[in-house]
């Protein structure tokens, strides 16, 4: 069974920031998008650079390296140069704790 894996408090995730955790060895960004809670993986899929610290603009993010832009909700690759989605994982809060996992299979 997969664990869930603590994030942050609901009180530092404000509308607009963002937070890493880690699951093993993937890195998930949780990002408040007025209110609501998304998470993807913190890779771009171009050429495996963290995506965090990029421009988030709407429901889109920005790797800072080359430009490629993401949907924060979907995944889907908005702009080149990559061409592969990155992966999203489900959220919950409980008792005021943001959790995420990463719940593909290996």
């Amino acid at each position: 069974m997969m664990e869930w894996v603590r994030v942050c408090t609901l009180g530092e995730l404000l509308p607009g920031e963002y937070q890493v955790a880690w699951d093993g060895d993937t890195p998930i960004a949780v990002v408040n998008l007025d209110g609501d809670l998304y998470a993807i993986e913190d890779v771009c899929t171009h050429d495996g650079g963290e995506l965090t610290g990029g421009v988030i603009e709407g429901r889109q993010i920005e790797c800072p390296r080359h430009g490629a832009r993401f949907d924060i909700m979907t995944g889907a690759v908005l702009r080149p140069p990559a061409t592969v989605p990155i992966a999203t994982f489900p959220v919950k809060v409980e008792d005021g704790i943001v959790y995420t996992r990463d719940d593909r299979c290996d």
